[in-house]
Order: C-alpha cells, then structure tokens, then sequence
C-alpha cells in the first residue's frame, strides 16, 4: 500500500492521438499515435477508483475529442464522480462534436490556448467556453505561459478577462520540459496580473498526495511531466496502489539544468 493517501483525484489520458502534434507535448502526441484505452476498461477502472474514495477524474490526452470513446465514457460515469475534460478546443468548431459533448453532461471543460501570440487562437477559445457556459457546462482555459512569449500571454490574459472570463476561470500552465522556456511564479503573477491558479507545483517540484496521473501506455506517475513511471499491471484500484508503491519524482527540467542549459 502507498503510504501517501487518500488520493482523490486521478487524470487518465486516454489517447495519444492529436492532430495538433505541438512540438512541445510532453508526451508526443500526435495524428495516428499508438496507444489509448478501451471505453469499458477505463469505466471500471474509474468506478473502482471511486468506490475507494476518488472524487474526479480528469480526461487529457492527446486529444480527448479525437478519442472514440469519449462521450460514451463521460455518459456511463455521469453521477460516480466529478468528470472534466482538457480539449484544445478544435473538434468543437465541429457542431456535430459540440452538441454531442453538451449531451454528455461534463462536470468540467478547460480549453487550452497554447499559442498565446495567436490573436485568433484566443478568440477562438473565449467564444467556445463562453458558448459552453452558455449551455450549462462550466468552463474555463488552460493558458500556456513560456518565458519567450510573456507579452503575447498577458495579452490574451486581458483579452480573456474582457471577454468575461477571469481569473478564477483560467488557470496559468507554465511551459515545462525546456528550463530555458519555464516562467517563474512572479513572471505568471504578472502575466495573470492578479490572483491565479496554477500548477501545484509551481513554487517547487514535489509530489501532491492527492493527485496521480495515468497516460494512456498505461503508465502511473505522481506528474504527467515526470519521466517516474511505473505500468498499471491492470486497471483496478489495488494495481494502482502497488503501481504507486515507493515510486519517485522526477524534475521535469532537471536534465536542462544538469546540461546546464536553463537560464
């Protein structure tokens, strides 16, 4: 058993899959990637998880939407725990997409913004968290602030914040994986330019006692960034826990700064 409990909240990827294949996913996800769970796994998995005390998952990927199986899953879980899902927002300029998601009933939606220095981009995610709010679905943004760009990400920050969404419904995503490109807390604080939610790792690498992360290869890590992974020998609760027995925490930037390449 992990000495580091009760977790209560578990974020799966369900699938690699991604037509935007960033340069910078921490995962490589891409169009055609290999690797994603089956809808009925993943369902008693998370009922299993929830008779053991998890209150929500979170549904990330890769893509989510491209995930076949993604408004069959949040239907079948509606009422066993809090569900939310990260999209980038692409597969809802598909109407078709949209109303289906809607039907689904997420507890959740946060749009990501990667490319704060795309006017348009911005646009494009206030309109849809604005058109799910507008559908009764809570909603927010995922705003991705890397060191090059803080001017273009304050932008956006105030574009949202005229648009309706504050702070209390973004949260700031510091740039991971290149130190070079990692804003400090006051650099975000700034951008924000208030109060504001981020990761909560922030201030300092460090595992959370509530939270793990599961990627869609099956692996178990206290952090999506962390290369400490361990397989998920099968998608219960009890192979969770060994999964996660002694596992450590790896800094996602701590080979740049080994290179001594982090500013």
């Amino acid at each position: 058993m992990t000495d580091v409990l009760p977790i209560d909240r578990i974020s799966i990827e369900p699938t690699r899959r991604c037509s935007k294949a960033c340069s910078f996913c921490y995962n490589g996800s891409g169009p055609g990637v290999a690797g994603e769970w089956g809808a009925q796994e993943l369902i008693n998995f998370a009922v299993d998880a929830a008779a053991h005390g998890v209150a929500a998952l979170s549904l990330g990927g890769g893509e989510p939407l491209e995930w076949p199986a993604v408004i069959e899953v949040l239907r079948a879980l509606q009422g066993t725990l809090f569900r939310s899902l990260t999209t980038n927002g692409l597969p809802l300029e598909r109407p078709e997409v949209f109303a289906a998601l809607i039907s689904a009933q997420p507890d959740k939606v946060h749009i990501s913004i990667h490319a704060p220095e795309s006017p348009r981009e911005v646009a494009r995610v206030a309109q849809q968290v604005r058109a799910l709010a507008a559908a009764g679905i809570k909603s927010g943004v995922n705003l991705l602030v890397r060191r090059s760009r803080l001017v273009e990400a304050t932008v956006a920050a105030r574009t949202l914040h005229a648009s309706g969404i504050g702070n209390d419904r973004i949260v700031y995503l510091p740039m991971r994986g290149d130190a070079r490109e990692t804003p400090t807390p006051e650099e975000i604080a700034r951008v924000a330019g208030g109060r504001f939610q981020s990761m909560t790792c922030l201030g300092g690498c460090a595992k959370s006692a509530r939270f793990v992360s599961i990627a869609a290869d099956r692996t178990v890590a206290w952090c999506s960034y962390t290369v400490s992974r361990r397989p998920l020998v099968a998608p219960t609760w009890a192979a969770l826990l060994d999964a996660l027995e002694g596992l450590g925490l790896t800094f996602c930037g701590e080979q740049l700064v080994r290179l001594g390449r982090a500013s």
